[in-house]
């Protein structure tokens, strides 16, 4: 009976601590709100696998536009971010929203057309390149979701003393992500902004024969800078501020800037890791 007894309390033992154990594993993860480019050029994919063996923490992302993510980390919906939109990112800590912010990586922006370059913009510097399309009336597609692609292209329309034309037939705002918005520009033979990165991705998708180029590149206005913001305890209580921590720490290591360093498409660097080592 005593047997019986130890046996059944031992049982009860295992089973409670695989619970603890399952409960603790649980709590050792992570859900990021990211942009399209980090997600559609599968860089993610890439990484995180890494991330996930080295730190035993489980990350999960969505992949929306840089102002729907920062919204997603306003509201305490997510408990990581990692974005591109510099001046948006430092407001949103001064705000109270984001308590730190690292930058991890770089590309570029560039204007992509077809190859007949019907406005005749190759080889122009970003503001003349927009006021051609403007006077041309050539099309023009637009993200126009709030991305920190979109927040970019209009900095630029203003910088070259355009007023947005968002109003103008021409001028089309797909609402989509960065692949998505550049298949429209391949399919009305159009021109559209991306990151080089994407743009890379897209090459690879058309078997390294893109019908869009790149006209117009170069600009230092065009650096597009990712950063991973962790949200302030503040505001978003139950979000995993330590585990975010670390993951910011992970993504600013040698080890994830030479990753970050080495994942190329056809033989092309998609991004530059240029953070701050501690």
């Amino acid at each position: 009976m005593y047997r019986k007894k130890l046996i059944s309390t031992l049982l009860i033992l295992a089973i409670l601590l695989s619970f603890a154990s399952l409960s603790l594993a649980s709590d050792k993860s992570l859900m990021m709100a990211t942009t399209t480019s980090t997600d559609n050029t599968g860089l993610l994919d890439y990484l995180i696998p890494h991330f996930e063996q080295e730190t035993g923490i489980a990350l999960k992302w969505t992949a929306t536009g840089t102002g729907k993510a920062l919204k997603l980390g306003q509201n305490c919906d997510v408990d990581v971010l990692l974005v591109h939109a510099p001046a948006a990112e430092k407001a949103y800590i001064k705000k109270g929203y984001g308590k730190d912010r690292r930058e991890i990586m770089y590309n570029d922006f560039v204007i992509i057309g077809p190859v007949s370059d019907p406005a005749k913009i190759k080889g122009k510097n970003i503001s003349d390149a927009l006021l051609t399309i403007k006077n041309h009336k050539s099309p023009f597609m637009s993200r126009g979701d709030d991305s920190g692609t979109n927040k970019k292209e209009k900095l630029l329309w203003k910088n070259a003393g355009i007023k947005m034309p968002d109003q103008e037939i021409w001028y089309v705002q797909t609402g989509q992500g960065m692949l998505a918005t550049i298949n429209v520009a391949q399919e009305r033979a159009g021109y559209t902004m991306t990151d080089r990165g994407t743009y890379i991705k897209y090459q690879a998708q058309q078997g390294g024969k893109a019908p869009l180029k790149i006209l117009v590149e170069g600009d230092k206005i065009l650096l597009n800078q990712y950063s991973v913001l962790t949200l302030n305890p503040a505001n978003c209580p139950r979000a995993k501020y330590d585990l975010a921590l670390d993951f910011s720490n992970w993504m600013a290591s040698k080890s994830a800037q030479k990753l970050i360093g080495d994942f190329r498409l056809l033989g092309q660097k998609l991004f530059i890791p240029n953070a701050k080592q501690l």
